[in-house]
């Protein structure tokens, strides 16, 4: 039918590492990421609530300017550029049920139409965690949902994750080692 649903499931020897991807096409797509972190939930927690995270979390050969990144908190704003190479992104995005467990963060300014998403942290043992990324976007019709789509096409949304992945448990890692 109209929705159908790639689901890829990987083991040590996928370049995932442990990473389950969704991605269903419809009217309202959905990108979702899981991942395993070898830290307590509490420490993937601190990892994301850290008031320079946009940058940790930025991969090489993205560059961002921050302009305005509120503390994680029920409408707190993230306000920033991406820089893909020469072209400059603007992305403003506010922050809501904000816990320990997770937050979801809106783009109310941005080149999508619509972009909810949701980040939420589990427990799977003392000294194990999931972190799994929920998106829900759409893109703007006519030439301006081509550029979206040029910008954001799912190959990228994957490495970005994959990306964002290694950088979460390095930092989980070294802020482990500094408890």
């Amino acid at each position: 039918g109209s929705d159908s649903v790639l689901r890829t499931e990987s083991s040590e020897r996928s370049p995932w590492n442990q990473a389950d991807v969704f991605l269903r096409h419809s009217a309202m797509p959905v990108f979702a990421y899981q991942f395993t972190v070898d830290t307590p939930v509490k420490v993937v927690s601190q990892f994301h609530f850290q008031p320079n995270i946009l940058q940790k979390l930025c991969p090489p050969l993205t560059w961002m300017q921050v302009h305005r990144f509120e503390p994680l908190a029920d409408g707190s704003v993230a306000e920033f550029t991406m820089w893909l190479g020469p072209i400059p992104v603007r992305w403003q995005a506010v922050h809501s049920a904000v816990s320990a467990a997770g937050f979801t963060d809106t783009q109310v300014a941005g080149p999508m139409k619509r972009w909810v998403h949701t980040h939420s942290f589990t427990a799977i043992s003392d000294h194990q965690s999931r972190v799994s990324e929920h998106i829900e976007f759409e893109h703007h019709r006519g030439p301006r949902g081509l550029w979206s789509r040029l910008l954001f096409p799912r190959p990228a949304l994957l490495l970005l994750f994959w990306f964002r992945c290694r950088a979460t448990r390095r930092g989980c890692a070294l802020l482990a080692g500094s408890e």
